[in-house]
């Protein structure tokens, strides 16, 4: 017999350095899950990603056992990772932080691409230059 899901939500937390203090802790202890196991599992699936931000859905069941589906890591932290900048600018049409090329933006979009909502590469590549571009990292080639 199938377990009933009580909950379902998401969240982001570093790979392999999460840890149940605040903020993390809090949402899962409400959500009905034990933050010490979350963060054992959750470091133990994410360690090769050493500290990169990743989302994750965590389906939490009626007997309080739980699954977590990892998700790809957010695109601005991608863009940041690849533009070697710490963040987005406060006025991205005007303070261009960094510049990525268009070969960096397609190796985002390949890791993205089952997250994002686009039919092909292509698409996949013209949504994180929209992102890259509102974070004040320019695209070029």
């Amino acid at each position: 017999m199938a377990k009933k899901v009580t909950k379902q939500f998401k969240i982001m937390a570093p790979g392999g350095k999460a840890t149940p203090a605040p903020p993390l802790g809090p949402v899962l202890g409400a959500n009905g899950v034990n933050p010490g196991q979350f963060v054992t599992r959750f470091n133990e699936m994410t360690r090769p990603l050493n500290g990169r931000v990743v989302s994750a859905l965590v389906t939490v069941y009626g007997d309080r056992t739980f699954d977590i589906e990892l998700k790809s890591s957010p695109a601005s932290e991608l863009i940041k990772e690849a533009a070697k900048i710490e963040k987005g600018s406060g006025r991205p049409n005007t303070e261009i932080l960094g510049k990525i090329t268009v070969a960096q933006a397609r190796k985002i979009a390949e890791d993205k691409v089952k997250d994002l909502n686009a039919g092909s590469i292509e698409a996949a590549i013209k949504v994180i230059a929209g992102t890259a571009r509102s974070m004040g990292v320019k695209v070029e080639g």
